[in-house]
């Protein structure tokens, strides 16, 4: 395969990322789940999930720059967040065009402003920790492949 683009990098960077915090959140929830059924479904999502994973790891060799592993707990947590601010304006903007009703609307607007300062003040704390290097793509990738390794390593 050839060497990927910035752009597809990045759409590795995201896949990478939720994927493996998806995976560390299964792992550390799947003991709580009283349901057999139930439990059933996350031990299957779990080896879906680390499949996935395993398959697109490979990739990262084509990204325009190289990998490293190293631990960073924080990088997780504030990626956790990071993502979850993201993913909340991802869907209050879906909403926004989906819904009908005006007060609604309205409500999401409202949601969708203080969901995009949330994520602010979560990149600004990352930035200020070095945990995020927004401008460095080969950082970024270096802490996906890191986050994935400890996903992929973690026990449950």
């Amino acid at each position: 395969m050839n060497q990927l683009a910035w752009h597809e990098s990045l759409e590795l960077h995201e896949l990478l990322t939720f994927q493996a915090n998806c995976l560390i959140q299964l792992k550390m929830s799947v003991r709580k789940v009283i349901d057999h059924e139930l439990h059933d479904l996350y031990l299957y999502s779990i080896k879906l999930v680390e499949k996935n994973l395993k398959d697109l790891l490979p990739y990262t060799a084509n990204t325009p720059n190289e990998y490293s592993r190293r631990r960073n707990e924080p990088h997780f947590f504030a990626g956790d967040l990071l993502g979850a601010a993201k993913t909340s304006i991802k869907m209050y903007a879906s909403a926004i065009a989906e819904t009908t009703p005006s007060e609604l609307r309205s409500v999401f607007h409202r949601h969708l402003n203080i969901v995009i300062s949330w994520h602010s003040r979560i990149f600004e704390y990352m930035n200020n920790n070095s945990l995020y290097p927004a401008l460095n793509l080969q950082k970024i990738l270096e802490k996906d492949a890191q986050n994935v390794q400890n996903a992929l390593l973690m026990k449950y």
